[in-house]
C-alpha cells in the first residue's frame, strides 16, 4: 500500500515499561503501519499525572523506558514523531478551550472512568481525571489526526473526541479533521491473574523488556481453572487466560487445538500447558529484549529522538493553535 500523507496519533503514558497487553493491543499496528501513514508517538507525562500525581520520582525514567520499548519493537523515529506531551505548551492551550465544549455530565458517563477509581481506590476523582478524555482530545487535535489506534478500552474517549471536534467545527465553520478508530489486534488481553485486563496497575503483566526467567516464572504462576483439582480433571478451556495467550501467541494453531482437546478431557497437566506458553512467549520476546539492550546500551539515542521529536511536534502545535485561534476570534502573537 503506498504511503499516504494521512496522520495517526497514538502514545502511552509513562507510568512504567510496556507489556504483551501494549504489543498486541496497538504496537504491533503500529509497527505494521508506519510506512503507510505520518505518525506521531506522544509519552503522555500530564496523563500519567491524573493518578500518579503524587509519585512523580520516577515520571522521566519512565518517559525513557516508554521509548526504548518503541524502538525494541520496531518503531523507527526517522520515520515517525516521538514527542513529550508536557513539553508542549500548545496542547495545555487546546485542552483549555476544549474544555469548554464537555459537560461533566457527559465525562461521567465514560466506563474507563469507573473502571480506574474502582481499580486505584480512588473515592474522589480528581478534575484532571475526569478531564482525561478531554486533554486526549487536545492531543489528537494537535497534530491533526486522522486516525487513532486504541484497544477496546479507549474506543469510549475516542468518541468523546469525535463528538468534540464534531461541535467546535459546527460552532466556528472549522474544518479539523474527525479521527477514526484503528482497532488492536486483540480488543483486551487479560491479565495473568485472570482479571479482565492486563494492567501495571493491577500488578498481572508480562513486560516486554521481561528476562526469559521472569517470563516463565510468571507463567507459571498464572490463573488457568480454579475448578480442576487434578490433571486428569477436565478443564475449561474458554476464559482460560493460559489457552488465551496460546490463542494470540502461539503460531501452531494445531499444537494449540491439541492441548485444548487434552485439557478437555482431564489429559493434560497445567505445567505442560504453561511450559509451552513460557516457551512461545519468550521466542515472541526474545528478539525484543536483545533490540532493547542495544538501543539502552546508548542513551544517546533516546536524548537525540525525543529532542527531535518535540520540536518537530511544537511546529506542528503552533500551526493548530493558529487555526484555532482564527477559528474561534481569539487574539494571537501574530496580531500584536
Amino acid at each position: 500500500m503506498p504511503w499516504s500523507d494521512k496522520r495517526v496519533l497514538s502514545g502511552d503514558r509513562p507510568s512504567g515499561k510496556l507489556h504483551l497487553g501494549h504489543l498486541v493491543g496497538t504496537l504491533r499496528n503500529r509497527v505494521r503501519l508506519q510506512d503507510q501513514y505520518k505518525w506521531f508517538f506522544v509519552v503522555a507525562d500530564l496523563h500519567a499525572l491524573t493518578t500518579e500525581y503524587q509519585h512523580t520520582e520516577d515520571l522521566k525514567r519512565n518517559v525513557r523506558e516508554v521509548v526504548l520499548d518503541y524502538l525494541s519493537v520496531g518503531i523507527d523515529p526517522d520515520k515517525s514523531t516521538i514527542y513529550v506531551q508536557s513539553l508542549i505548551p500548545e496542547v495545555a492551550e487546546i485542552f483549555v478551550l476544549f474544555s469548554m465544549l464537555a459537560t461533566v455530565n457527559r465525562l461521567q458517563r465514560i466506563p474507563t472512568l469507573k473502571d480506574v477509581m474502582r481499580d486505584r481506590h480512588i473515592t474522589k476523582p480528581s478534575l484532571g481525571l475526569l478531564s482525561y478524555p478531554v486533554l486526549q482530545a487536545a492531543d489528537i487535535v494537535m497534530v491533526r489526526a486522522d486516525f487513532v489506534p486504541v484497544g477496546e478500552d479507549q474506543a469510549p474517549h475516542l468518541e468523546v473526541t469525535r463528538e468534540l471536534i464534531r461541535r467546535f467545527n459546527r460552532l466556528y465553520g472549522a474544518s479539523l479533521p474527525v479521527p477514526d478508530m484503528i482497532p488492536g489486534d486483540v480488543p483486551s488481553l487479560p491479565g495473568t491473574d485472570g482479571q479482565a485486563k492486563m494492567s501495571k496497575s493491577l500488578g498481572n503483566a508480562i513486560y516486554l523488556s521481561d528476562d526469559a526467567e521472569t517470563v516463565t516464572h510468571k507463567v507459571f504462576r498464572m490463573y488457568t481453572d480454579s475448578a480442576r483439582v487434578h490433571a486428569t480433571t477436565p478443564g475449561h478451556v474458554d476464559g482460560n487466560p493460559v489457552f488465551m495467550y496460546h490463542d494470540v501467541f502461539n503460531p501452531d494453531k494445531a499444537e494449540v487445538e491439541t492441548m485444548k482437546n487434552a485439557y478437555l478431557a482431564g489429559q493434560i497437566p497445567d505445567v505442560e500447558v504453561k511450559k509451552r506458553l513460557a516457551l512461545v512467549l519468550n521466542q515472541v520476546l526474545g528478539p525484543i529484549r536483545e533490540s532493547r539492550k542495544r538501543f539502552a546500551a546508548h542513551p544517546g539515542i533516546v536524548d537525540r529522538v525525543l529532542s527531535d521529536g518535540t520540536k518537530a511536534a511544537r511546529v506542528e502545535a503552533r500551526q493548530t493553535l493558529a487555526m484555532i485561534k482564527e477559528a474561534t476570534r481569539l487574539p494571537s502573537l501574530a496580531d500584536q
